[in-house]
Order: C-alpha cells, then sequence, then structure tokens
C-alpha cells in the first residue's frame, strides 16, 4: 500500500476522509466499582492484555489510560516475526502483513576507503534468516497496532473499551483479604474537563501496571528500574524526504567517520521513513533536554552522516530525542522474593514498567507485549478457576529472566550502532557480524523459558528436535484432511487461553485398531486421569480446554477420514454438530514435510503439548499417559 504521499495523516489509510481517520471510541460514564483484572495503561502492553482477557465475557476486566483518547502516531515501529505471529492469533495479522513496511534485507555502509567524508555501502545481508518464521519483520505505527487491539477489544464478548484521562493518584493492597477476592483499591483522579478535579475508586482482584518507565504502579509496590546510566544522545525522526541515497527503502546501519551513526528504518505508505541519528555522549549525570536539542539540529546531523547524499526533509511527522539506557526491576510483581511460598502476587508490570531498552534493537513494544501474553491466560486460567493462584508467581520468573536476557543483548547491540563508544571509530564488518548472528533476538525467536511446572525437562526432546522445550511453536505448512486446505499449523493456536495437544503420528496406519493415535484417543475420551475429563467442565466442548490435534505422516488423499477416532471428529455446540478441522497431513505436493522440517521421529511419533501462549511445554511419546496427566495435575484444579 502507499500513502502519506501529500502529508502524514494518522489512522486508518483505508479511509479516505482523513476526519473519519481519527474518530475516538472509548468507555462513557465512571469506572466500574470492582473488577476481577485492572490494567493501567493503554500501550502495547495494556492492550495486548485487554484483547487476550476480553474473550473471557466472565471476567470483568477495565483498562484506564491517562490520556484524551487512542494513540493517533507512536513512537514505537519495529513489529518482530514472533510478534506477527501472535498477532495471528488474535485474527489481525494479515491487516498488518497489508499495511506495513516489509523489511526484507538490511544495508550496511561505512567511511568510504577513498574519501573518508563520504560513506559507501559495505554489506548488505538478507533481514531475516531462511526458516525462521512463516511471517516477516515489518514496520507499522505503533498506534496503529493499539487501533487492531482496539478493534478486537470492541468485536469481543465483553465488548472491552477503555477508560481515557484518568491519572492514578495511589494504590493499595490489603494483604488480610484472601487472593480471590478484590483486595487491591486504586483510585484515579478525572482529568478530562467535564468532570476534572473528581476522584474514582476501583477495587480489583489483580492489578496490571502497564503504565511506561515512569510508571506509577511500579512506584505504589516499591519496585525501581536498576540499570546502566545513560551516556548517548540520540534523535529520532518520522520524515517525509527526498535524497538521493539509494537504500532510503532498505533498513540501512550507516557509520561515519567523523559524525557518528545513522539508522535507516523505511516506514509504511512508500515515503514516510525513521532516521535514528547519533547525536553526543553525554556527562555522567548529565540529561539530553538540557542541551535543548532541535529538530533541525538533528536534521543537520543526518545530513552530515549521508554525505555525499542529500537530504531534503519536507514535512517531520514526529520527533525527540532520548538517552539510551537499559533498566530492569528486580521482580515484575509485589511479593518480595524472600516472601514468595508464603504471599501471593495481586499487582503486576509489565513492559517498560519493568524494563527498558534503546530503540535500535527494536524489542521495546514486542517484549511488552509478549509480556503480557505470557500473563494474560495465566490471569484468565486463576479468575476462571482452572488452575491455582499460585501459577501467577510464574510471570515474574519466566518473563524477568528474558528481560535480562534482551537487556544484555541490547546493550551490546547499542555500544556496536554507537560509534563514539568504540575505539578506532567505525567498523562495519563487526556490525554486519553482530548483526547476522543476533538475528533471532531481534526476530523476537530466541525466547527460551527453562524447566519449570510449565515447562518440562529434554528427556524425550529427540523426538521432535524442531518443537524445543520452552521456544515458540515453530509453525510448519500441512494439508488439513477434512477439506484438503493448506495452511499453518501454528495458525490454528489462537488467544484463547486453551492448551493445544498435537499428535504427531508414527509410521503406522493410523487407523489401524490398536494404532498408537488410536489408543491415545481413547486414553482422552474414556480414562479418568484424562485431562480432557478432569479439566473439562460438564456441558463444556471436549475442546474447550484442552484442544486435540493430529497430524499424520501419510498424504491427505490416502486417509480415509471417517475411520479416525471419534475424538478427532468431536461433535460441539448445541447442536452437537460435526468438527472436521482437527486433522492434517503435510505438505507432500509443496515439498513441505512437516515430520523431516521439525525433526519428529518417524517411527514412534511424538505429542507435543502447547501453551496458551505458543511455547512448547513438553515433548512427550504418544503412549506416555502417565507423563501427560501428570503435567496438568501440576498446576490445573480438576471440574470433578
Amino acid at each position: 500500500m502507499q500513502f502519506h504521499l501529500n502529508g502524514f495523516q494518522p489512522g486508518d489509510p483505508e479511509i479516505f476522509d482523513a476526519a473519519e481517520r481519527v474518530a475516538s471510541h472509548g468507555a462513557t460514564g465512571p469506572l466500574p466499582a470492582e473488577v476481577d483484572v485492572l490494567i493501567v495503561g493503554c500501550g502495547p502492553a495494556g492492550l495486548n492484555l485487554a484483547a487476550q482477557l476480553s474473550a473471557f465475557p466472565d471476567i470483568k476486566t477495565c483498562i484506564v489510560e491517562q490520556k484524551p483518547g487512542r494513540l493517533l502516531l507512536g513512537q514505537a515501529d519495529g513489529i518482530a516475526c514472533r510478534t506477527m505471529e501472535m498477532f495471528q492469533a488474535y485474527g489481525f495479522a494479515d491487516r498488518v502483513l497489508k499495511e506495513a513496511c516489509w523489511i526484507n534485507e538490511t544495508t550496511f555502509w561505512k567511511p568510504d576507503d577513498a574519501n573518508s567524508a563520504h560513506i559507501a555501502r559495505s554489506g548488505r545481508v538478507q533481514d531475516v534468516e531462511d526458516g525462521l518464521s512463516e511471517m516477516p519483520h515489518v514496520v507499522l505505527n505503533q498506534a496503529r497496532v493499539h487501533d487492531f487491539f482496539l478493534d478486537v477489544m470492541r468485536r469481543s464478548a465483553a465488548k472491552l473499551e477503555p477508560h481515557y484521562a484518568r491519572r492514578l493518584r495511589d494504590l493499595e493492597i490489603d494483604h488480610a483479604k484472601d487472593a480471590g477476592d478484590h483486595g487491591v483499591t486504586v483510585r484515579f483522579d478525572r482529568i478530562d474537563p467535564a468532570h476534572e478535579g473528581e476522584v474514582e475508586t476501583v477495587r480489583a482482584r489483580y492489578v496490571v501496571g502497564c503504565d511506561g518507565a515512569r510508571s506509577m504502579v511500579r512506584k505504589a509496590i516499591g519496585r525501581e528500574l536498576h540499570g546502566d546510566s545513560a551516556n548517548h544522545a540520540w534523535g529520532v525522526m518520522d520524515v517525509l524526504a527526498v535524497t538521493d541515497f539509494p537504500d532510503i527503502r532498505f533498513k540501512s546501519l550507516i557509520q561515519s567517520a567523523h559524525d557518528g551513526s545513522l539508522l535507516v528504518i523505511p516506514r509504511e505508505g512508500g515515503y514516510l521513513v525513521r532516521l535514528y541519528v547519533e547525536l553526543a555522549k553525554l556527562e555522567v549525570g548529565e540529561r539530553v533536554a538540557g542541551r535543548n536539542i532541535t529538530v533541525d539540529e538533528v536534521i543537520a546531523k543526518a545530513q552530515r552522516i549521508l554525505a555525499p547524499f542529500t537530504l531534503q526533509v519536507k514535512e517531520v511527522a514526529w520527533w525527540s530525542v532520548y538517552e539510551i539506557g537499559q533498566r530492569i526491576t528486580d521482580k515484575f510483581d509485589d511479593v518480595p522474593t524472600a516472601e514468595v511460598a508464603t504471599r501471593l502476587p495481586r499487582v503486576f508490570i509489565a513492559g517498560d514498567a519493568c524494563h527498558t531498552h534503546s530503540p535500535k534493537a527494536g524489542q521495546g513494544m514486542n517484549v511488552s507485549m509478549q509480556d503480557t501474553f505470557n500473563l494474560g491466560w495465566k490471569l484468565a486460567a486463576v479468575l476462571g478457576r482452572r488452575c491455582a493462584p499460585e501459577l501467577l508467581h510464574s510471570y515474574s520468573a519466566e518473563r524477568r529472566a528474558i528481560a535480562q536476557e534482551l537487556i544484555d543483548f541490547d546493550r551490546e547491540w547499542a555500544a556496536i550502532l554507537a560509534s563514539a563508544a568504540k575505539q578506532g571509530g567505525a567498523d562495519a564488518a563487526k556490525t554486519q557480524d553482530y548483526f547476522v548472528r543476533h538475528g533471532r533476538y531481534t526476530a523476537g525467536t530466541a525466547t527460551h523459558y527453562r524447566p519449570s511446572v510449565l515447562t518440562g525437562d529434554a528427556t524425550f526432546q529427540q523426538l521432535a528436535t524442531g518443537f524445543v522445550i520452552g521456544k515458540r511453536f515453530h509453525s510448519a505448512p500441512v494439508i488439513r484432511l477434512g477439506d484438503a486446505k493448506p495452511l499453518q499449523l501454528g495458525h490454528v493456536v489462537q488467544a484463547d487461553g486453551r492448551f493445544r495437544l498435537f499428535a504427531f503420528a508414527g509410521a503406522e496406519d493410523p487407523t489401524a485398531p490398536n494404532a498408537a493415535i488410536r489408543r491415545l484417543c481413547r486414553f482422552l475420551s474414556d480414562d479418568p486421569a484424562s485431562p480432557l475429563r478432569r479439566y473439562t467442565p460438564d456441558g463444556a466442548d471436549i475442546d474447550s480446554v484442552i484442544d486435540l490435534r493430529a497430524v499424520f505422516q501419510q498424504g491427505h488423499r490416502d486417509l480415509a477420514i471417517e475411520a479416525m477416532p471419534e475424538l478427532l471428529l468431536p461433535r460441539k455446540g448445541r447442536h452437537g454438530l460435526i468438527d472436521y478441522e482437527k486433522m492434517f497431513c503435510p505438505d507432500l505436493k509443496g515439498g513441505h514435510d512437516i515430520f523431516a522440517m521439525r525433526g519428529i521421529d518417524r517411527a514412534a511419533g511424538c505429542l507435543v503439548i502447547v501453551r496458551p501462549d505458543q511455547y512448547v511445554a513438553d515433548v512427550l511419546p504418544l503412549d506416555d499417559v502417565q507423563r501427560l496427566a501428570a503435567y496438568f495435575a501440576g498446576f490445573m484444579r480438576p471440574v470433578r
């Protein structure tokens, strides 16, 4: 898509009337007196959590934002491959793919050997390695990501809308109340002109602070950000410009001999571009605000770095200056480390409220959303009484470890990009090598949860080497048996709080009376120890808590669907209609054999347990039903 040709216009580019693009929504009336989950902040982390919880109408969720309305122009822009996989679970990945700018290749520039005052291209690499994800790395205004989440919320069963123009005043936890009670009291100041001065009080079972680096929720629970002091100042601006720099529509890392570094990020619409411009090294304790840097200075610096190429800025849609720093809190909830065994968490923090990064690795928005994608299904499971509240301790344990890894990566990457921080000036070869070697961090696919009650060990990892336990479920092409439709297997994992069991059948005939897949289905259907029987409520569809899918090695034309186990053709809904979308085969015509692509043992097959946040929980033999039952018994509450 091409847009922004005659000036930057926020909102949906497919709406012709620019005024209609910026129509603001929001809940009317006062805040509810009591809620199950109170979310403070309508950034990417907060909206992701609200969108996930909006799928559960029996959970009363409220999201509150200090700003007067929805965001129209955001600061974050890069959307990692892993984040696109998550967007697919919400159903709006296709909208992002259509509107966003795809980052296909990255180019590298260094001082020209013949004239160091000029730059010359030193390299070009593919931005994302082949096979890493079915999704690309894209760039799109953060405000549009917000819009897509807001659409999910409005269209959901809960019909959730944010409450704008509320500023958090204070937060108090009543530790005498049980975890299931409304033990957190939060007060807000109304700051909209019609109600200015009014104070509203909300009592919540759980509160999640997604209110940014200056988080009031974080301060209320006594947490602090710790880390490196900021020592580099950078400028960033979204511009419509005319230039003869040939790589303006590529992601480009430019290191000059004397004027620092420049990062070019092409933006959506075909014309807009973001420029990150290295400005200066700061003194100890100095803040960039004290230098009173103007946009003209940022533009002039970018022009010098780009020499001999010219840059004529026609319009600046947005600009800012900032300091690089990496900071993190010691925990992401309100429970002191020494009291984890005796206290349950009531208040959580996510995103910039508990970890901050430099923007150059494109991780801030992406990691923030992954925080609440981890937390959302856990809150829903606890509030729905499917899991004990002790499960909520796993949020801080899992996500803080990941945030620390990313901060360590970001610190080194930011130093490499900042030529002033390196002895001997720019080193283009080192920059390109580091970029290639750490591509999985920037793609968002490096996250690896360690063994815990939710994540198994590697006892049977050899049965499916390509589905790494603790990493995200790596999708692959398949053919659906019921209708021969080609699709990505990972796309059946929706953001609905359900676990998935992917049963990869062995080489035997799956329709045989004693085939392993049939024995597994008999256990899941009939045995009292079956997780499906123990955790699915009476009257609910059999796949409403744990969703079983089967993948066979044979081609789809070689199998008789009517001979398959009844559990793979479940009857659902009030009419008892048959679900024909539970079985899949390799895409042999397209040359994509999922068994070969993901290293699945052809003789034995395997069972892959996938968490609601799309991470592989464990890999088990098809007949190890005791381990399967024990996994869910570790954290779930039986309904009978």
